[in-house]
Parts: structure tokens; sequence; C-alpha cells
């Protein structure tokens, strides 16, 4: 453990083997750094805050700050972040509220950029990259996989489903199906995101099916309603297209983020 001479730790914080609070860092009271953990300097952690192992934090990140919700009344709530994440310079992640269920979650090998913010009550998944100030209102919800472009911004209660991509600048108004790729101003549906699904090794016939897929649950014959029954009875073996249908059938906050409507 080494704790610079001009860092502050709070009594009451825990501190794992092989921590390291650089120069003029502040860790809170209730924080959890787990074993390897690195602050470098002018990091705040403020408060009730856990991170996992190998995470690491860079210079003027706010940390565990207070929820920016007005009905907020100074509750005890927590943010907790997972293994090996990365959270860049100026980056902010919000405690949850107590009407959100108190928790603020990232999950775990999580890269943050610059200026990127996680709202309170987020639940963020594993592998998520925020680009450069992408922000996430309260409430969200993203998948493992997600990429996030730079300045994005995701709408409180929205939800992007796993493995989806948002372009930069886009105001994610609407819900993003998994393996999506979504962009614009407001945010609209322009196909699936086939660099994610190359990168992750699907092969070209299991491309080709998804997108058959895609197509005839986005430009098909019918009402949509019809068209998600079609889909899951004649894609039932393909996990990815079972797993859009699960999310668009979950939808219960946000309206669904189609393709030609801005």
């Amino acid at each position: 453990m080494a704790i610079h001479a001009t860092a502050q730790v709070d009594p009451s914080a825990e501190l794992g083997d092989g921590v390291e609070v650089g120069a003029w860092s502040i860790v809170g009271p209730g924080v959890v750094l787990e074993a390897g953990v690195r602050l470098a300097s002018h990091v705040l952690i403020v408060q009730d805050t856990t991170l996992g192992l190998d995470t690491t934090v860079h210079p003027f990140a706010v940390v565990g700050g207070d929820p920016q919700h007005s009905g907020y009344k100074g509750e005890t709530t927590r943010l907790e972040v997972g293994t090996r994440c990365l959270i860049r310079e100026h980056a902010t992640l919000n405690r949850g509220t107590p009407g959100g269920g108190g928790v603020t979650r990232v999950g775990d090998d999580c890269m943050l950029m610059t200026g990127a913010h996680v709202g309170h009550d987020a639940r963020v998944g594993n592998t998520v990259t925020f680009a450069n100030n992408a922000t996430l209102g309260g409430h969200s919800e993203i998948g493992d996989r997600v990429f996030l472009g730079g300045l994005c911004a995701v709408h409180q209660f929205g939800r992007v489903g796993a493995g989806a991509m948002i372009g930069g600048l886009a105001a994610v108004t609407r819900d993003v199906i998994p393996y999506g790729s979504a962009w614009g101003n407001h945010a609209r549906l322009h196909g699936l995101n086939l660099v994610g699904l190359k990168r992750k090794g699907y092969g070209r016939d299991a491309i080709r099916r998804l997108l058959a897929a895609y197509r005839e649950l986005f430009e098909g014959q019918g009402v949509f309603s019809d068209r998600i029954d079609r889909v899951e009875n004649d894609y039932a073996d393909l996990p990815e297209i079972m797993e859009i249908v699960a999310f668009i059938r979950a939808g219960d906050r946000r309206p669904l983020c189609l393709p030609g409507e801005g």
C-alpha cells in the first residue's frame, strides 16, 4: 500500500493490498478500494463507493458523488464499480437514490474516457466503453460490450442492449436493441453493429441470418407485434435474435429506437 503524504484517507475507508493513493487525492467515508486499485493525483472518491480489483482512476475524476436528483436528501446510497475498470480524467460517477434502488453499478473491464458521466441508479454491464464525454442519464441500463460514442447521451430510464454501438453526438431518447447501431439527433437505428459482431467472431453465414431476421423484424409485412412473433418462431435457434426479442418485450419505459425515425 502506498499513500502519498498529501493524500487524505478517511479512517472508515477500507484499502486492499497494493492500493496506491496519489498526491492530493481524497478517499471519503464508506469507501472500499480493493486490491490493486490505483488513484492518480487529484482524484476524489467522495463516499460510500466500492472500486473493484485493479481499477485505475486518473486525475480530477469525481467518483461516488451525490446523485443529481432534486429529491435526494442526503440518504446513504452507494456506487459499485467492478474489476479492472479504467476511469479517465474528469469522469463523474454518481451514487444511487433511495427511489432507484440505492445503488449505481458499473461492471468489469469498463473504460470511461475523459469527461464521461454515469448518472444515479444506472446499470452498466461488462466491457462497456464510454468515449469522451459520453453521458448516461439516471436509471439508464447499458448491456455488455456496448460502445458509447463521444458526446452521446442516453436519456434517463433509457436502455441500450448488449453489443450495441451508439454513434458520436447521438441523442438516445429511445431504447436501442441488442447488437443495434444507432446515431443521430434524435438517434435512429441504422442496422446491426456489424463491426462488433465480426470482432466477436461471427462468420458470414451467421451475420447473414442475423441481418435477415433484422429485416423481417423492422421491414417485414404486417404489424410490429406479428413480426416479433414470426421472428421469434423462425429464428429460435439464434440466441442473439432471441435476446433482441426479449429486450423488445421487456421494454416498458421508453419507446423503441426504430429505423427512419428522427
